[in-house]
């Protein structure tokens, strides 16, 4: 014996567009959520009164080069 061990040859299964469709489109809503509330938010088309979502992501804005001053 050589102690060599041969594992069945396995081949990927293809996964339908129609299962893959419906999370791309959950995390393009997400990812359009994010980049308004990073870029837009607090400004001239708040939804939330108040500043805390603004000072939750002011660090966020300057990383990402969206003016907020």
């Amino acid at each position: 014996m050589n102690g060599v061990i041969h594992a069945p040859a396995t081949r990927p299964v293809p996964i339908p567009i129609r299962e893959i469709l419906p999370w791309a489109a959950f995390a393009g809503v997400l990812a359009l959520l994010l980049i308004y509330f990073i870029g837009a938010e607090q400004g001239a088309t708040a939804l939330i009164l108040g500043h805390y979502v603004h000072e939750f992501v002011h660090d966020g804005r300057h990383l990402l080069a969206f003016p907020c001053h």
